[in-house]
């Protein structure tokens, strides 16, 4: 059994990593849930996991529940695990994928996702099952912004096949 676990594991994706650690999260009620593919842009890592926490307590709950599917349904742990002395702000770091579990107010200042907003955003109801999400306004927002100019360069992309 633990040979079958280690090789299902060995077969798992960065993309899969990110799901993992997406689910987990929404299992612990994190909010403004956004999966970033950033490997192309800056080629240290493939995904951003960005989640909020209402409090320091459920931010390390959030990283607690991370950590553990990772090791059971990945078989990986974190290469590093950073947190701020107020609890605000805690990262996983796995090398390709880094989890960030912010507190509203650090991530409102921080606003990871804008700065990588040239960055797809993996559709968590359709890759993840995460149908139940709870978004602030401006994760609402963001999130509608970037579906409407991925449907728009669809349609594009579509009109452009066409003429051929």
């Amino acid at each position: 059994m633990a040979e079958e676990t280690n090789r299902n594991a060995a077969s798992l994706t960065s993309r899969d990593h990110a799901i993992i650690a997406a689910r987990a999260a929404d299992e612990k009620k994190a909010t403004d849930i956004v999966v970033q593919n950033v490997g192309e842009l800056i080629g240290v890592t493939d995904y951003f996991v960005i989640v909020t926490a209402s409090n320091s307590r459920q931010v390390s709950a959030i990283v607690d529940a991370v950590e553990e599917a990772e090791r059971l349904q990945a078989g990986i742990k974190p290469l590093h695990r950073e947190e701020t002395r107020d609890g605000s702000w805690e990262l996983l770091d796995y090398g390709n994928i880094v989890i960030h579990v912010f507190q509203p107010e650090t991530r409102e200042f921080y606003r990871l996702e804008a700065l990588w907003n040239d960055a797809p955003v993996m559709d968590l109801a359709a890759e993840a099952g995460i149908t139940d999400a709870v978004y602030s306004d401006r994760i609402a927002n963001l999130l509608g912004e970037r579906a409407s100019v991925l449907e728009e360069n669809r349609k594009s992309d579509e009109d452009d096949g066409s003429d051929e």
